[in-house]
């Protein structure tokens, strides 16, 4: 079956923009979808974290350069990893993709995040992630809708993670997710998840460093408020007495 979602006779996919380059494709792509994760990280929207929430994410991310942004993809795909020695990485069938995503979602939405430590938070967090991207679901941009997708739901769930880091690392980002997806028909299992772990443990680390000058910020602007109150109370009281001494002493 040939891909529906390319030019006829090329490895480029259709686009709004009708670019024919894969270049001048990516540098479109990138600019558009790099002003759009910023504006959702901004402003989230709202969902359930649900299937249907991951694809309304993939919409509004790749709205501006794919008629099916948003939309499953219909085809089963590979891609030839390097990371792999060529091979691909086993994703959903295309007609499993929402059942598939749907059962990581919602054991996603049942842990008790609160209960975790760093560590354990990192590792259950990272299996999901990898978990999540191993489905697939659109022919194009999954990398960046999961990884976006995993950083909003973090902070809906109070998770500590700094979303920047994955951004500044995305190669090793992509890389790590097909580590953490090795898992062969064949071959059995190869996977390794401990390289998408150490980017979560350490973008939580961050998240934590960047909150704390915060709260010290915080705590030193309470404490001038209330040194602030305290002498002004104790001004008043002073002015108080002196007026009532003046008082007396008239």
């Amino acid at each position: 079956m040939s891909d529906p979602y390319l030019y006829p006779g090329s490895e480029i996919l259709k686009n709004k923009q009708n670019v024919r380059d894969q270049e001048l494709l990516n540098d479109i792509e990138a600019n558009f979808v790099g002003l759009r994760i910023k504006s959702l990280m901004e402003n989230p929207m709202d969902g359930d974290y649900d299937f249907a929430h991951l694809c309304k994410i993939h919409h509004w991310i790749f709205q501006d350069v794919f008629e099916w942004a948003g939309m499953p993809r219909i085809i089963n795909i590979e891609k030839p990893e390097l990371a792999l020695s060529g091979l691909s990485v086993e994703y959903s069938d295309y007609r499993d993709i929402q059942s598939d995503a749907q059962r990581v979602l919602d054991n996603m939405r049942s842990v008790k995040w609160y209960e975790l430590d760093d560590k354990s938070m990192a590792n259950e967090f990272s299996k999901h992630m990898a978990q999540l991207w191993r489905t697939h679901g659109f022919r194009e941009g999954n990398t960046r809708t999961v990884v976006t997708f995993c950083c909003l739901f973090a902070r809906s769930n109070k998770i500590p993670l700094e979303p920047a880091l994955f951004e500044k690392h995305s190669t090793y980002v992509r890389s790590a997710l097909v580590a953490a997806s090795a898992i062969f028909k064949d071959l059995g299992d190869r996977s390794n998840l401990c390289y998408l772990k150490k980017i979560v443990l350490d973008s939580m680390i961050q998240a934590r460093e960047k909150e704390r000058p915060k709260t010290i910020k915080d705590k030193l602007v309470v404490a001038q408020i209330e040194a602030d109150r305290f002498n002004a109370k104790r001004m008043t009281e002073r002015d108080i007495a002196d007026s009532n001494k003046y008082d007396r002493g008239r």
